[in-house]
């Protein structure tokens, strides 16, 4: 009988407990959620004015929850001169995060990396504008290969 008795004190304990570790659950949830919005740093995108696909990759970086500040330029080759990014990594716009520069059309997944991972580099680039990256439209037709950067001089860093 005391057995008994004991199974149920503790099926009772756990029907009132379940619904409270639910709860605690989805708080916490909830709040790991809001913590990686607020640790996403401001960025800033150096471009030009009256290019759509530069607009595209800001709207996708503040989708991403970034706070993206926004730089036009008539001319970009102070930007690309300063990160020391040579012509065959080059793109139409540059991202500064952090310690690192993000050379054109990047997709988060290698965002993610590089500020997971803190690599020693500059930066990373997605040459040209291939189709169906951030901001560019289309769908992908080919593997995107991204580059890390050091003093000018790249390798690659991931393909997706």
């Amino acid at each position: 009988m005391l057995q008994k008795n004991n199974l149920i004190k503790l099926t009772i304990i756990t029907i009132l407990t379940l619904p409270l570790l639910y709860i605690i659950n989805l708080v916490t949830e909830k709040k790991d959620a809001s913590a990686n919005i607020d640790n996403k740093q401001i960025v800033e995108v150096f471009k030009t004015p009256t290019c759509g696909c530069c607009n595209g990759y800001v709207l996708f970086l503040e989708k991403e929850n970034f706070k993206v500040k926004k730089t036009d330029m008539g001319n970009l080759d102070t930007i690309k001169k300063k990160y020391t990014i040579p012509l065959e990594m080059q793109s139409c716009h540059t991202t500064i995060m952090d310690k690192y520069f993000i050379e054109g059309h990047v997709p988060l997944e290698a965002i993610n990396k590089l500020l997971k991972e803190q690599p020693d580099i500059d930066g990373i680039a997605l040459p040209g504008m291939p189709i169906g990256t951030p901001g560019m439209p289309g769908d992908k037709d080919e593997p995107y290969v991204i580059y890390q950067l050091v003093d000018g001089k790249f390798s690659v860093f991931m393909t997706i």
